[in-house]
């Protein structure tokens, strides 16, 4: 995605470099623009919504950058090949187990979960527009179609950084400096070695290319110097990313996961390649997990937890969003219901408030008012460049909502500011269209909607007891009704 270029103005972006573990001043390495590289999802399942945590995050960041006045470049690549059960180096691919399971053709099984992923990326507003059935917000890069680059990168470095084994490829992590860094490897901050596998020189040696075992044959394999085989997990990022955005590009981000294995290799690929210490990009950011205590986040649960179960509960996908954005990203977020039923509550409150300024009249904007307008506008430019403080952020535009002292036009155009760094729909967002009918739902809206009038009848007449028969009748068709609500909410179906 390229946004058109305008000066980055306001306060000093700030972003925490995990490389170095420190709050650093964004400068950019081509002026006025910003080259930003995400990992995106292995598309074997459905993505559950601490996966999406992270592209929420990415989405902020870039959003962000466009703010701030800088052009993006945003990469976001969909690995349908390389990627082993387990990160550390062994495992089957997840992509030829998840089709052995389901006796699926893999190609089949990366379509169908790319676009589901692309599914819950329009769903929560992660940016731009549908084209051809996908968004364009971002660069989206597929994996297999780089393969011939990942041999030519593999070749360029095999000679001094790697050695072969009768499995394949590995790389030498011993000839580049400082390998693992990132992860702080050699302190107590981020022990996380790759256990010893058979022929390896180091434990933390990592497959560049893995060969076909003698008698099988994968779906995805392609001839290469070291046999028929697949690319490792870790090379697809470092060709993409070089690729499409050259070495060295601004910032990589990913979960916190990646810190320890996979963007250490990526580094060290890197490095390699360049024949320098760089490790390609100049920031590398990371957001925490999303904790559930349950354990059903896990995609070997069963009914894990993906967005669309959020949604067959009936709570809307953006109030997930605004979850995510109440807690910084460098932060754990636990998960629960009663916690998405409060974001759900509050997205309520903005949107109520946003129809209530549209519906408003007069007020002038003065030079007293503008001058208030640009000390909010300022704060609010001061949280989200301090390393994204988005909690911070958030209530300054409620009192943007809230400040009856500015007219109501120039509180829509604050708050329209805003939420292009908060990506809420909050001028487009209408009551209804919270009010999500779970799926386990049997009785409909009219339904609900008639009864509620013959109870309002009920109660003018006082009939109060007419009035409570038709709210049990309620009740037990799931439906809350909340007389009295400070949001005008007059009713909701309970999952």
């Amino acid at each position: 995605m390229t946004d058109a270029p305008s000066p980055a103005s306001g306060a000093p972006l700030r972003l925490f470099n995990s490389l170095t573990r420190t709050l650093e001043e964004f400068r950019p390495v081509h002026a006025q623009e910003a080259r930003v590289y995400s990992c995106g999802p292995t598309v074997y399942n459905y993505p559950h919504i601490g996966n999406m945590r992270a592209y929420v995050f990415a989405d902020t960041l870039g959003r962000t950058l466009s703010f701030k006045g800088y052009r993006l470049t945003h990469v976001i690549n969909i690995t349908d090949v390389g990627h082993l059960t387990d990160d550390a180096d062994a495992g089957e691919d997840k992509l030829e187990k998840a089709a052995a399971e389901k006796a699926q053709s893999i190609w089949d099984i990366a379509r169908h979960y790319t676009e589901a992923y692309w599914a819950d990326v329009k769903a929560l507003n992660i940016r731009g527009p549908m084209k051809a059935g996908k968004p364009e917000a971002a660069h989206w890069s597929i994996a297999t179609d780089y393969v011939p680059q990942m041999i030519e990168f593999a070749k360029a470095i095999a000679d001094k950084h790697c050695y072969e084994l009768d499995s394949g490829l590995y790389f030498d992590t011993s000839t580049v400096a400082d390998y693992g860094r990132l992860a702080r490897h050699a302190t107590d901050e981020g022990e996380s070695r790759i256990d010893p596998v058979e022929g390896k020189r180091h434990p933390a040696d990592f497959a560049i290319w893995r060969k076909t075992p003698p008698g099988e044959t994968r779906q995805m394999e392609w001839d290469s110097p070291w046999g028929r085989g697949a690319p490792g997990w870790h090379l697809e990022c470092s060709v993409m990313s070089e690729a499409l955005l050259g070495f060295p590009f601004d910032i990589h981000t990913g979960g916190i996961d990646h810190r320890e294995i996979h963007h250490p290799n990526e580094i060290a690929q890197n490095q390699a390649h360049s024949c320098s210490a760089d490790s390609g990009a100049r920031i590398w950011m990371h957001n925490n997990f999303l904790v559930e205590r349950s354990g059903k986040m896990s995609k070997s649960a069963g009914e894990f937890l993906r967005l669309q179960l959020l949604i067959d509960k009936g709570y809307h996908p953006l109030a997930y969003r605004l979850m995510c954005l109440q807690a910084h990203y460098r932060s754990e977020l636990e998960f629960s219901w009663e916690g998405l039923g409060a974001a759900l509550t509050r997205l309520k409150r903005m949107v109520m408030g946003i129809e209530k300024l549209r519906s408003a009249t007069g007020g002038e904007v003065s030079p007293t008012t503008l001058t208030q307008a640009k000390v909010i506008q300022g704060s609010f430019d001061e949280a989200v460049s301090d390393d994204l403080s988005i909690p911070k952020a958030l209530p300054l535009m409620e009192q943007v909502i809230e400040a009856k002292r500015l007219p109501a036009s120039l509180r829509l155009h604050l708050v329209d500011e805003m939420d292009k760094v908060l990506g809420l729909e909050l001028l487009s967002l209408k009551r209804t269209d919270l009010r999500i009918r779970p799926k386990t739902a049997t009785i409909t809206e009219a339904e609900i909607e008639a009864i509620l009038a013959r109870r309002k009848e009920a109660r003018a007449a006082k009939d109060f007891p007419a009035s409570d028969a038709l709210r049990d009748e309620l009740i037990a068709a799931g439906v809350e009704v909340m007389d009295g609500d400070p949001l005008g909410w007059d009713w909701r179906l309970e999952p």
